[in-house]
């Protein structure tokens, strides 16, 4: 439990669940495999804005209030489960912080927390600066973005092999968003034995010259010795990691990291395989299009046995690049230059005369894929924006 205030905090709204299985929720006590608050780490700006806010928890409770920093490493939903010094402790929303809204908290938050006496409930009354915000567009010309994580340093964009190869755009457009929203990316092609040797070799080239050698690229599959063959060979050989150590290197312990990938891309076996153990549910894919269906529901942190943090989140199937130029111009440096230099200001790099992105891709010092995966995001991107409504500020 965490440190318990003397008195209830004024403006907080009853507590209407129990932290040991109210209704749907799982029993705190039930799960497994979440991190404690001594393998998180708050950064400085973090602990500054968690001492301000215990500050004016105090001034208007009282010296018998006890703030608490915590960080949500679960969401239930929308219930958070929060890890603090004296334990893990379900949690709900002060009314100030609300206000109408059911909860803008995301796992890997930052909180500083209250247990008012007669609750059996922490109450979050902040959610602290956030380092950096994994967010994708939601809705239409008047959507949101919606936090699919906070403060995580790496995104690994889980891909799924098979024989009709690899979908590097939507490789590309994931590292985009991650880059954009302050995390670093990594790539983790899953089901390396559908693709085979020859397929997989394909595949990590694919990678490469599209996303370039900065990128770090790791091949898995949860087959058999005899399955697998000489695939690990052929992923050291094209300049890739192979299986789970090699995921793992991605996230050193001290460190967070999310899996984003679409249903069906084996992001829950490659967790249970980093576990050690089946904790997580998985599913099959559809024949007909080779799609998943959702087994993860809950959002959460795991905690890796001799490495870091890892957010498991329900697959995505739609990434919709709206406003995220700043990391188009991360992931494709050299291009991005380029189309500052063209003739015209609104050109669309494929036809207009005085085109530096074209004359970049002619002169062969990019690969040709990468300047098209470049245009073709940016011509989204520009398409997008322009159907927002006037209204909506990006």
């Amino acid at each position: 439990m965490a440190r318990r205030a003397n008195r209830k905090g004024r403006g907080s709204r009853p507590a209407r669940l129990r932290g040991e299985g109210v209704g749907s929720l799982p029993a705190l006590s039930s799960l497994q495999d979440l991190p404690t608050l001594g393998e998180l780490h708050a950064t400085p700006p973090q602990l500054r804005a968690f001492d301000e806010a215990s500050c004016d928890a105090v001034r208007e409770l009282g010296e018998g209030a006890s703030p608490a920093i915590g960080c949500v490493v679960r969401l239930d939903r929308g219930y958070p489960a929060v890890a603090t010094e004296d334990g893990l402790v379900r949690a709900e929303f002060a009314a100030s912080l609300t206000k109408g809204e059911f909860s803008r908290v995301a796992v890997g938050d930052w909180v500083c927390v209250l247990v008012p006496q007669g609750h059996d409930m922490a109450i979050i009354r902040q959610i602290l600066p956030r380092e950096s915000d994994i967010a994708r567009w939601r809705g239409g010309s008047r959507g949101e973005r919606q936090t699919l994580a906070a403060n995580v340093d790496t995104v690994l964009v889980a891909q799924a092999l098979g024989a009709s190869g690899v979908d590097v755009d939507r490789i590309a457009r994931s590292a985009v968003i991650a880059l954009d929203c302050g995390a670093s990316v990594a790539v983790v092609l899953t089901k390396a034995d559908r693709a085979g040797a020859d397929g997989l070799a394909r595949s990590i080239s694919s990678v490469r010259a599209v996303l370039g050698d900065q990128v770090p690229v790791v091949a898995c599959c949860a087959g058999a010795d005899e399955e697998i063959g000489d695939l690990p060979n052929v992923a050291l050989g094209s300049g890739a990691g192979w299986g789970t150590e090699g995921v793992r290197a991605l996230v050193p312990p001290g460190s967070i990291a999310i899996v984003l990938g679409e249903s069906g891309a084996g992001k829950s076996t490659l967790l249970n395989a980093l576990l050690g153990h089946e904790v997580l549910q998985t599913g099959s894919v559809r024949a007909s299009d080779d799609a998943g269906r959702h087994t993860t529901v809950a959002r959460r942190m795991v905690s890796l046995p001799n490495a870091g943090v890892i957010v498991d989140e329900p697959g995505l199937r739609s990434l919709p690049l709206i406003g995220h130029e700043r990391g188009l111009a991360k992931l494709f440096p050299r291009v991005a230059q380029a189309a500052g230099e063209c003739r015209f200001r609104d050109c669309t790099h494929t036809h207009e005369p005085g085109c530096a992105v074209r004359d970049l891709a002619d002169s062969g010092d990019v690969p040709p894929e990468r300047v098209e995966t470049y245009v073709s995001l940016a011509s989204e991107m520009r398409a997008s924006a322009a159907e927002l409504d006037p209204d909506v500020t990006l």
